[in-house]
């Protein structure tokens, strides 16, 4: 998670990058534009909520405008510009598209509402504006109005023009490439997903039926999540809420793979380390190939026998992948994944280890998620999924569930109180479904949410997007959840928003 949105500022982390020329070479870069880029929008981010919230002379928005001044200065300085563009859900500087993540989310949602509605496609800076520059430009940004964005737009140009500040130059959206480049980020999530499902679903068949699956074929995959992950992880995210019944067995295998990169991305690991991480979380339920598949699948309460051959899954996992390690290269901690992913801080769960043992790392964060993913996904025997903001209540306060604490708080942070896919009610009585967490350490409770209703429960698909932190000018939220429900409920099929 970026140092600015979870404790430093943009300012910090902005003069980190640029005086670190070493790292990044000394004419800038794509690397040095992501990360200084991303302060940058985080600042300005900080400034407008600043702005909107206090008068112009306060303390805290001279401070925040500031801080937008010296990180654009910054850049300006070395890169001799700066653009700002928006197209569809992407954030262009200087023509590098920064990576969108559920951290910084709030802050790009904030920027391309506000672009589109003042029918602005981008902005850019010439010279170098001082703090009175940009407050007097933010405060013209900010300006309510009722009128359509191109004309928006247009009185924008000539409010500059009137109180000179010729240093911020707009310019208008292009439609066709905004609509392009969404579907394209959305169409290779889609590609991705179901490329994971598929190749799953033989590597299950091939080990129930005694065949040596195509290993190449899964480290594919693998890798395509994690770069996935680590490029745009929302799409993919998105897509776990998808959880098809008929599907399960593979769709949670991939589920907790994506959960799995995606939290330990969270937690610092490096690009190797999510590969095997992702490998270890394909693998962890393979045991399951080797459980008659009337036993997996029957829907009434198990007989003893019938539990115990359930609960040999782990180490009959084990024992596959010893076995395929023996033909082909694999991961060694997917052995002790699919071994460890049932127990407990406790060593309780199963399988009960023979001596005192300490769980690895990603055994922990693969039980994290492959708890989730199975508490709130149809089942044979669970035909009524559980609440996702429920699920997460329980992993994080019921000690007996038996999860590492600092793991479940990390996944909290990745999906939030409600996690995305939550169905929540609106006390504008309008429906939404969660679609991002809120960045904002205190903000947990009020995500990025997908509204699909009106106030009289009239479906609308694709719904608008929402920040629930935003606030009127009093202080009070203008939206707030009042309680999660079930979509069934209202027939809603979560998971074709997100499509």
């Amino acid at each position: 998670m970026t140092a600015p949105e979870r404790g430093g500022t943009a300012t910090q982390e902005a003069a980190r990058v640029v005086t670190a020329p070493a790292a990044f070479g000394d004419s800038g870069g794509d690397a040095y534009i992501r990360r200084a880029g991303r302060g940058l929008i985080i600042a300005l981010y900080a400034a407008l909520r600043a702005i909107r919230l206090y008068p112009l002379e306060n303390a805290a928005v001279q401070n925040a405008v500031q801080e937008l001044a010296d990180v654009a200065g910054a850049m300006i300085d070395r890169e001799r510009e700066l653009e700002i563009r928006v197209s569809g859900e992407f954030v262009f500087i200087n023509s590098v598209r920064l990576r969108l993540d559920l951290d910084n989310y709030a802050s790009f949602s904030q920027l391309l509402s506000l672009f589109r509605s003042s029918g602005v496609g981008s902005l850019h800076v010439q010279s170098r504006p001082g703090m009175k520059e940009w407050q007097r430009f933010l405060a013209l940004l900010l300006v309510p109005s009722q009128d359509p964005p191109q004309t928006r737009f247009h009185q924008l140009l000539g409010r500059l023009e009137q109180q000179g500040l010729a240093a911020f130059q707009l310019g208008e959206p292009h439609d066709q490439a905004d609509d392009d480049e969404r579907a394209k980020s959305k169409e290779i999530a889609k590609k991705t997903y179901s490329q994971s499902v598929a190749v799953t679903k033989d590597l299950m068949t091939s080990v129930r039926m005694g065949r040596s699956p195509n290993i190449k074929k899964i480290k594919r995959v693998v890798q395509g999540i994690v770069d996935q992950i680590l490029n745009e992880e929302t799409s993919l995210i998105g897509l776990t809420t998808i959880r098809d019944y008929d599907e399960y067995t593979f769709t949670h295998s991939v589920n907790v793979c994506i959960f799995s990169v995606a939290l330990g991305k969270r937690l610092g690991f490096n690009k190797l380390q999510l590969y095997d991480l992702g490998m270890a979380a394909l693998f962890h339920d393979i045991g399951k190939s080797r459980v008659p598949s009337e036993v997996i699948n029957k829907s009434e309460g198990l007989t003893e026998d019938e539990w115990r051959l359930v609960a040999a899954h782990p180490w009959m996992g084990a024992l596959a992948l010893f076995q395929l390690r023996g033909q082909q290269e694999l991961p060694y901690r997917a052995m002790v994944v699919a071994h460890e992913h049932h127990m407990k801080m406790d060593l309780t769960g199963y399988p009960r280890p023979i001596r005192p043992r300490t769980m690895s790392m990603f055994s922990k964060i693969v039980s994290v998620a492959d708890g989730f993913d199975a508490a709130t996904s149809r089942r044979s025997y669970q035909t009524v999924p559980l609440n996702p903001a429920q699920v997460m209540q329980e992993m994080r306060d019921n000690p007996r569930r038996g999860m590492d604490p600092v793991v479940v708080k990390a996944f909290i942070n990745l999906t939030g109180i409600y996690p995305v896919g939550t169905l929540v009610v609106l006390d504008t009585f309008e429906l939404g479904i969660v679609h991002a967490v809120n960045p904002i350490p205190e903000m947990l409770s009020r995500p990025i949410v997908r509204v699909i209703s009106d106030a009289q429960g009239v479906l609308q698909h694709p719904g608008t997007l929402v920040d629930l932190a935003e606030q009127r000018e009093d202080g009070l939220y203008l939206r707030t959840i009042i309680k999660t429900e079930n979509p069934e409920r209202y027939g809603i099929r979560v998971g074709d928003y997100f499509l």
